[in-house]
């Protein structure tokens, strides 16, 4: 792990200020036992201040609220969403449900649309996944690698790395549809198999006539259209599962491991082979109080045959929920195998659970095309946040985080539910 001392200094101190907030808080948690109060509650307060708030058992399980997000990324978000979850049928052990459907423009000129879903059938006997999504983004683009400074000679090389982190802006219309079916084989195990189509157009991004940027150099040597790409392949994923609820998780373990097949013969540019882990572990402090989580995510991602399009390469907020890697845009770091690796803390503030708090930090991980391996370079992110209720019966949350990395790297990050 290559950090230099004046970087290990600051995190160092940011691991103790996280043991420090997991002791006092831990210590308190027994002291939370108010009820919850959401922000239909505080509507209600406001709205008829005379009706008593509903209690926890409240049956409503669908939120729709306009979609305000930001982040280094995308800039400012303007938009609406609805979230959806509840559990299907009667057997308490099945597995929550949720879903969610969202329309939105942003200031750096994203329109997005999605929907999505996690569907556990009565009994967990099936687990559909899977989204729709058609956008005209804007890609930031910091080159390949893991930010490993380039000493070498090769002009193309260094185009490649980036070495100066010069942002360049990659313009496409995106479109993915994915749909993947878990069958249960034993308790709490699932296995799946799918189908990913992935299929950028009208990709543009300025001097890649004279292939001066990371993206026009890569494509050259890894025989990629400038202008277009798709990326379709066969999904065969293993699934384990415990947590208690995807939205706001407070124990348990969520596990799934996969091969993505990437096939010409079903409209894929290229072949490609790609394994994918993503791992999650949640420790509850308390049971009068819950909420005080201790959370653990790993994910990588780690190409083994062929090739993979730029802009599908693993990287910073490369996840399924595109969420990791506070503190940096999306695929600031970059490479054909990936890791990223996140701790957080997370804590009620008011004893109500209307508001609670997260510290936060992660390690990224990549490879790169001049000599660096994975886990032999690491990059730091970390930062803090508050949490509030919108719905309690789905915990529904709204998340606002603000983190910091290296290379004068920090941002604000706003979005519904927990990162991990």
């Amino acid at each position: 792990m290559q950090l230099s001392l004046d970087d290990r200094k600051p995190l160092r101190k940011w691991l103790l200020f996280i043991l420090f907030i997991g002791v006092q808080t831990a210590s308190h948690a027994q002291e939370n036992l108010g009820k919850q109060y959401d922000f239909n509650d505080l509507l209600r307060s406001i709205l008829h201040p005379g009706r008593k708030p509903d209690s926890l058992h409240n049956k409503l399980g669908i939120t729709v609220v306009p979609n305000i997000a930001a982040n280094p990324t995308i800039g400012g978000q303007l938009g609406i969403k609805a979230v959806a979850g509840r559990r299907l049928g009667n057997d308490p052990h099945t597995l929550f449900s949720v879903g969610a459907t969202s329309a939105s423009i942003t200031t750096k000129g994203i329109l997005y649309f999605y929907v999505n879903h996690n569907i556990f059938t009565p009994g967990n006997k099936w687990n559909l996944q899977g989204n729709i999504v058609a956008a005209k983004t804007v890609s930031p683009d910091h080159g390949l690698g893991i930010g490993r400074d380039y000493s070498g000679e090769d002009h193309a090389d260094s185009v490649l790395a980036n070495p100066t982190h010069k942002g360049y802006a990659i313009n496409s219309n995106y479109y993915n549809i994915r749909e993947k079916v878990y069958k249960n084989v034993a308790k709490n195990l699932f296995l799946g198999a799918g189908l990913s189509f992935e299929i950028r157009r009208q990709i543009k991004v300025k001097d890649t006539a004279a292939y001066a940027t990371p993206q026009s150099v890569y494509n050259l040597r890894h025989g990629f259209p400038q202008g277009h790409y798709s990326a379709n392949g066969f999904l065969f994923n293993v699934q384990y599962i415990t947590r208690d609820n995807p939205n706001r998780p407070y124990r348990g373990i969520y596990f799934d491991a996969g091969i993505r097949i990437n096939q010409k013969w079903i409209g894929s540019t290229k072949n490609a082979i790609q394994l994918t882990s993503d791992l999650r572990k949640y420790f509850s402090f308390s049971t009068t109080s819950p909420e005080t989580v201790l959370a653990f995510w790993n994910w990588g991602s780690y190409l083994l045959s062929g090739d993979i399009p730029y802009l599908e390469l693993p990287g910073t907020a490369r996840d399924g929920s595109f969420r990791s890697g506070r503190g940096y845009t999306a695929q600031y770091f970059k490479g054909t195998q990936f890791n990223d690796t996140e701790l957080e803390l997370r804590f009620p503030i008011l004893a109500n659970k209307f508001i609670s708090g997260v510290v936060f930090g992660n390690l990224q991980t990549a490879n790169d095309e001049h000599g660096t391996k994975l886990f032999q370079v690491f990059q730091p992110g970390y930062g803090a946040g508050f949490r509030i209720l919108f719905n309690k019966q789905t915990r529904t949350n709204l998340a606002l985080d603000y983190a910091f990395g290296r290379f004068g790297n920090k941002g604000f990050f706003l979005n519904l539910n927990e990162t991990f």
